[in-house]
């Protein structure tokens, strides 16, 4: 008799269900703790460097220039899959199918805070498919978003050589950069602003 094949359905671990369940607190004590949550390009500064040169490979294996996404505003964010802001990622699909005309969301997966994403390319797809329903793009995991040797992207939001005005790294897993339609960094936001939040969604519609 030839035996029976048991197939498991992936769900969400416990760790990840607690994840969630105090998510609300986690976003409470943040934002007790930030004075400054927001940061913006006001006036507007044209980068003296476009972000349109530089290009990334996603956790597929596909190099992408992000050229490509002229004329549609970036939301790029560095992503963990074990932090206390990981239900941020269920926040960004909603915020990717909300404004899926005008909006690219590009996930930079990286362990620079306090190892919280261990998993190669392969097991972050799968995670954040099971536990979150992602499908907006993600980079190849990242050797690093804050330190000398970071992520090119990175380097370009973060040094006001490149994008002609904001200094500021990632502060912690799950900080967004805000793109315009023409290649302009409009916006930082820092993890403890949630994607739905009313601040996001007029940078969106601005």
């Amino acid at each position: 008799m030839a035996g029976k094949v048991s197939v498991v359905k992936n769900k969400p671990d416990m760790r990840q269900r607690l994840l969630k369940a105090i998510y609300p607190v986690t976003m409470w004590v943040s934002r007790l703790k930030k004075k400054k949550l927001v940061a913006v390009n006001d006036p507007s500064v044209t980068p003296p460097q476009s972000i349109y040169d530089i290009s990334i490979q996603l956790n597929t294996g596909k190099t992408v220039l992000l050229q490509q996404y002229a004329g549609k505003k970036l939301l790029l964010v560095n992503t963990a899959s074990n932090c206390g802001y990981t239900a941020q990622y269920a926040e960004l699909q909603r915020l990717y199918e909300m404004f899926s005309d005008e909006l690219v969301i590009i996930g930079f997966p990286a362990n620079d805070f306090n190892e919280q994403e261990k998993g190669s390319d392969a097991q972050i797809a799968q995670f954040c498919q099971v536990n979150y329903g992602v499908n907006f793009p993600l980079a190849k995991k990242c050797v690093a978003v804050k330190r000398a040797d970071q992520h090119p992207v990175f380097k370009w939001l973060s040094h006001k050589e490149q994008n002609g005005w904001n200094d500021l790294p990632p502060s912690w897993n799950f900080s967004k950069y805000l793109v315009n339609e023409n290649g302009v960094l409009t916006h930082y936001f820092e993890p403890a602003v949630s994607p739905l939040s009313n601040v996001v969604m007029q940078a969106l519609q601005g």
